[in-house]
């Protein structure tokens, strides 16, 4: 019995040290939505960085839901995680989230969208504003100044969506477009579909869309092919589905950002906050236009 006893407290001393140095390197990346394959591909590239440095990597998706993302950072903090990598469902909802993790004295970095309040060490993204203006110039170039072009918008509320919206309304001032409208479709494709529907039969002259994602731009390009007309579109992150339909002369054109790179990159500034280097407060990926 007393062989046995000893055994079993064994066993526990070693699942608790087992636990323990888990913790000691694993970190979290907490997803606004895995239901968008930009999203998917900035999962992969975290992992994979994760797995080459040596640290377990704990990946959550909160559904597009404020208060999930909220409950799944509560429950990173009761993991004892050591980092949380966070891309927002909303910019301001998120800071909920991010103090729960502050107060948990846990380091906290943005991926691809950012937060209004709380601290975060590091800011990984695209340069949303200049991705903006880049659609809003090729647009200029290929349909000419003064073009009646419509802006699909992505989530109300995020970084992402008021900074591309904030570049191209540059571009439309400074190239003198006539913006028939901008109607928010939520970064979903079947959002744009339906909502790109109801534009074209409200805007039957429009010359050219920007969409500031490839999925509402795909989404678009349905109701655009089903009209018959021949309207310019741009979408904007470079994911698969949207280079494949740039490839095919379907899509004029797509801001590509580097969602692999995001999350590399998130794990790598990451990794040098936990051994007590600094890092920069705001990490640019660069953009590109990739036309067929």
């Amino acid at each position: 019995m007393k062989k046995l006893a000893t055994l079993i407290s064994a066993a526990v001393l070693s699942a608790s040290f087992s636990t323990t140095a888990s913790a000691q390197d694993t970190m979290a990346m907490v997803v606004s939505t895995l239901n968008n394959p930009f999203f998917v591909t900035m999962k992969e590239g975290a992992e994979a960085k994760a797995k080459e440095l040596g640290y377990n990597l704990i990946v959550l998706d909160s559904q597009n839901d404020p208060s999930k993302e909220l409950s799944n950072v509560e429950d990173l903090t009761v993991r004892g995680v050591k980092a949380i990598l966070i891309n927002p469902t909303d910019s301001d909802a998120v800071s909920n989230a991010i103090r729960m993790a502050n107060r948990s004295n846990i380091p906290v970095l943005t991926l691809d969208r950012g937060a209004s309040r709380g601290e975060v060490v590091s800011h990984i993204a695209s340069d949303n504003v200049a991705g903006g203006e880049m659609a809003g110039k090729y647009i200029m170039e290929k349909v000419g100044e003064k073009a009646r072009v419509i802006q699909l918008e992505g989530i109300a509320g995020t970084s992402a969506a008021r900074e591309r919206g904030q570049g191209f309304m540059q571009a439309v001032d400074t190239y003198k477009m006539d913006l028939l409208s901008s109607q928010p479709a939520d970064f979903d494709r079947t959002k744009g579909l339906n909502v790109m529907e109801n534009l074209l039969a409200a805007n039957p002259d429009v010359q050219a869309v920007f969409a500031q994602n490839d999925e509402m731009a795909l989404g678009a390009l349905r109701a655009v092919q089903a009209s018959g007309k021949d309207i310019l579109i741009v979408g904007f992150d470079g994911t698969e589905d949207g280079l494949a339909a740039v490839k095919r002369g379907m899509l004029g054109a797509t801001i590509a950002q580097q969602p692999s790179l995001i999350g590399a990159l998130g794990v790598e500034t990451a990794v040098k906050v936990l051994k007590g280097e600094s890092v920069e407060k705001s990490i640019p990926v660069p953009l590109k236009v990739i036309t067929e």
